[in-house]
């Protein structure tokens, strides 16, 4: 395991099990740097690139449809700008409930990138509102990387996956 993600579970796991929501995970980690977007508001937008900032093993086991998995630990800032050629697109940012999506949303911005919204409740939100998520193959699946045992509380709806 690397040393990004070790501090990540280090901190995640100091301040947010004793709490028992999403929202209130949300409001002790996250700073709020990147403006949230709901899942209900995501689903009237029809024009936008949604990355997913989880980890490749998490978005092959689901992710929401047409998502670019850019990863946390590996994010590549000078892929993501020969990519992403429009710094005026609407970018949509999400992982597991939005704190990872936070810090990449966070580098979008730094790049230049003016309009990057957070995912709030990320995939877990997606999926606990029963919409679809898909496989690496592009196919509907209910399963759900949770990350570990301890994040699974807060997936709902769907097959938890995580390792031990």
């Amino acid at each position: 395991m690397k040393f990004p993600t070790t501090l990540f579970i280090l901190i995640a796991t100091t301040f947010c099990f004793a709490q028992n929501t999403i929202p209130s995970v949300l409001e002790k980690l996250n700073k709020k740097t990147v403006t949230y977007i709901t899942v209900g508001e995501l689903k009237q937008k029809e024009k936008f690139i949604l990355l997913d900032t989880r980890e490749n093993k998490e978005f092959k086991i689901s992710h929401l449809p047409n998502a670019i998995n850019v990863g946390y630990d590996k994010f590549d800032s000078d892929k993501i700008v020969s990519i992403l050629k429009d710094k005026n697109e609407l970018i949509v940012v999400y992982c597991s409930i939005g704190i990872r999506s936070e810090i990449i949303g966070e580098k979008l911005l730094k790049l230049g990138y003016k309009n990057v919204l957070n995912l709030y409740g990320g995939i877990f939100e997606w999926k606990n509102t029963s919409n679809k998520t898909v496989n690496f193959k592009n196919i509907e699946t209910d399963s759900i990387h949770t990350f570990n045992k301890q994040w699974s509380i807060y997936l709902e709806k769907g097959i938890k996956i995580y390792e031990d």
